[in-house]
């Protein structure tokens, strides 16, 4: 009798074992995914070219502070200030590398104390979105737009999508625990090569759920 009990333990911690080390991606698994990293994205812009010099002087070249969640990308050392009509924010990190068109990403809350209006857009899609200014060291240009609230979403690389059970584009909920849990619903999925699987909050969300960016969550939708 004793056997058997001490059997069917080990049996059950193994089982908890394995699916904790699933869940976390450390060994494989036949089910289905449903845990996803959470990264909280602070407040952040991404600059083109053209926008370099004006702001930090003749011939700078963006320097690199440390690499981010996703492959290729980076914070910069670099830092600015963003202003709008009713304020300023200071020390807002540049992200690397260059991009085509420069993109300013704050929360609703930053909108607020800014006097802007920025619209709820996936990173790149800044037609129509908000202007702004961003005050370099050495300058400052004035956008007519480019300002955005990053959409909540999800990176994923192709093969997590079958892992997942999950399309590019699909909407998608995810649950939260704990004191201030709840669901956090309408998080966009986008699949590429070049991504890592990571969902993106912006702080605003992260202090509405108690999130510290040290969490894995389910997806439940």
């Amino acid at each position: 009798m004793k056997d058997q009990v001490n059997q069917a333990l080990i049996e059950k911690i193994t089982k908890a074992v394995m699916e904790e080390l699933a869940k976390h991606q450390i060994i494989g698994s036949s089910e289905q995914k449903t845990h996803v990293p959470v990264g909280i994205s602070a407040r952040h812009l991404h600059l083109q070219k053209e926008h370099v010099e004006p702001l930090f002087g003749k011939g700078y070249e963006l320097t690199k502070f440390k690499d981010i969640s996703q492959p290729g990308q980076y914070a910069c050392n670099e830092k600015v200030t963003i202003k709008g009509p009713r304020g300023t924010i200071e020390n807002v990190r540049v992200l690397g590398p260059l991009r085509k068109q420069t993109q300013v990403e704050i929360a609703a809350s930053d909108a607020r104390k800014l006097g802007v209006s920025p619209p709820v857009r996936s990173s790149g899609n800044l037609a129509g979105s908000a202007p702004i200014t961003i005050i370099g060291p050495k300058g400052a240009i004035s956008l007519t737009e480019g300002c955005i609230i990053a959409d909540r979403h999800i990176h994923m690389h192709p093969n997590d999508v079958a892992a997942y059970g999950v399309r590019d584009g699909q909407k998608v909920s995810v649950l939260v625990d704990g004191e201030k849990g709840g669901v956090i619903g309408q998080v966009t999925i986008r699949v590429s090569e070049r991504y890592a699987l990571d969902m993106h909050l912006d702080t605003d969300d992260a202090n509405a759920f108690g999130l510290t960016g040290n969490e894995w969550l389910p997806i439940i939708s």
